[in-house]
């Protein structure tokens, strides 16, 4: 499975935020799943992309 990895800096870009508030949702249990690799912070494009279209049925 080749599947994209989004660092916290893409995925706020994504989401048109800053990184900090991504760690922010990591911190309280928001947001897309994500995982380390070392002490880099990765995220599946395929979760984020998951957790937006979430966060988009229930508004």
């Amino acid at each position: 499975m080749d599947e994209r990895l989004m660092t916290t800096e893409e995925v706020a870009d994504y989401f048109r935020t800053v990184p900090a508030t991504c760690r922010y949702w990591r911190h309280v249990g928001k947001g897309p799943r994500s995982f380390k690799v070392g002490r880099r912070v990765l995220y599946r494009e395929s979760d984020v992309i998951a957790w937006a279209d979430a966060a988009l049925a229930a508004a």
